[in-house]
């Protein structure tokens, strides 16, 4: 028999998604609803189980905590790669790893619940309605107006999408960006430093690497318009913190509409939490029905294939990512 943990199923749904009843003459199945952050915690949780299915980014497994998991056989990840999980330290221990593929639209349309409910201001309006109150704010308008893109994979491309059927102007930039390949998404490719400058919303969506860390810092934030909203729904390092911190405090630009942080889950004292002009959710761009299927379904797949000895969707050094999109997306 195997043992298997399901790792921060925050909302201990794991078990409705994917056929785990197909697993249980082979298995043992626990559900952990948790995240644990120190390693010897986490490490003394983890040590019977020779499987986990691990949720993208929620559990780090660096080098020294995989060593310490003599047991541990068969990282299922969900998601097509997981930046949490060191695999050429995996692949050296002999820990396979699987991914799965992913949603192509959920993140933008979390992206876009953002950018409504920052233009309109739905969250105090909202507050005022369940207090009996009526009319609070003003809100703004889309049409016509430019939001700036930092980068245009598939979330961003996908959000491009939407932005154009608003009717809004679309600019663009990335490392790796082309004029081309923005007016392949209806997009102006134009230098970063006119991006932050000309939009009235810069929303976020290039991934998280190393060239990629801090890449919106205090100078950038410095040439954005007094009145833009920045947007984040990649990855919370790709923002310097601090630096947005700041000029949330300072005014310098009008808001944040944020779904990922350093730290997850946030404390419950950040400032993130009481700064009035920052509408935030809990990194659920991914959480979807559809997206869970996914992950979940493929995952009980990648074990099954794997206690049946021949793994599929496997993750390596030279090999770090499958295929974004599900066949049945």
């Amino acid at each position: 028999m195997h043992n298997i943990a399901i790792l921060d199923d925050f909302q201990n749904t794991a078990l409705r998604f994917g056929d785990w009843e197909s697993l249980r003459e082979r298995a043992n199945i626990t559900v952990f609803t948790n995240t644990i952050s120190d390693e010897d915690d986490l490490v003394e949780r983890l040590q019977p189980y020779d499987i986990l299915c691990v949720m993208r980014e929620r559990t780090w497994f660096t080098q020294r905590i995989l060593s310490r998991l003599p047991n541990l056989k068969l990282l299922a990840s969900t998601g097509p790669w997981n930046a949490a999980i060191d695999i050429e330290a995996a692949h050296e221990l002999g820990i396979t790893v699987c991914g799965t593929a992913s949603s192509p639209t959920a993140a933008s349309e979390l992206a876009w619940a953002l950018i409504l409910a920052a233009t309109r201001h739905i969250p105090s309006e909202v507050a005022s309605f369940r207090n009996g109150g009526w009319q609070v704010s003003v809100g703004g308008d889309l049409h016509g107006k430019t939001i700036g893109l930092l980068g245009l994979g598939y979330t961003g491309g996908a959000t491009a999408r939407v932005a154009q059927a608003f009717g809004m102007r679309t600019i663009a930039w990335s490392q790796n960006m082309t004029r081309e390949s923005a007016a392949k998404h209806g997009a102006l490719y134009v230098p970063k430093e006119e991006l932050f400058a000309s939009s009235d919303i810069l929303s976020v969506h290039v991934r998280l690497s190393d060239r990629t860390r801090d890449l919106v810092g205090a100078a950038e934030l410095a040439t954005m318009q007094p009145h833009a909203l920045l947007v984040n729904t990649a990855r919370g390092p790709i923002v310097n913190e601090q630096a947005l911190i700041d000029a949330l405090r300072a005014k310098r630009i009008a808001g944040a509409a944020l779904d990922v942080f350093d730290q997850e889950p946030l404390p419950a004292t950040h400032p993130f939490r009481s700064l009035d002009n920052v509408i935030a959710t809990s990194h659920i761009g991914y959480v979807t029905d559809e997206s869970y299927r996914i992950y979940y379904g493929e995952s009980v797949e990648n074990i099954r294939a794997w206690i049946g000895g021949t793994p599929v969707r496997v993750l390596t050094p030279a090999k770090r990512e499958i295929s974004y999109i599900a066949q049945s997306a």
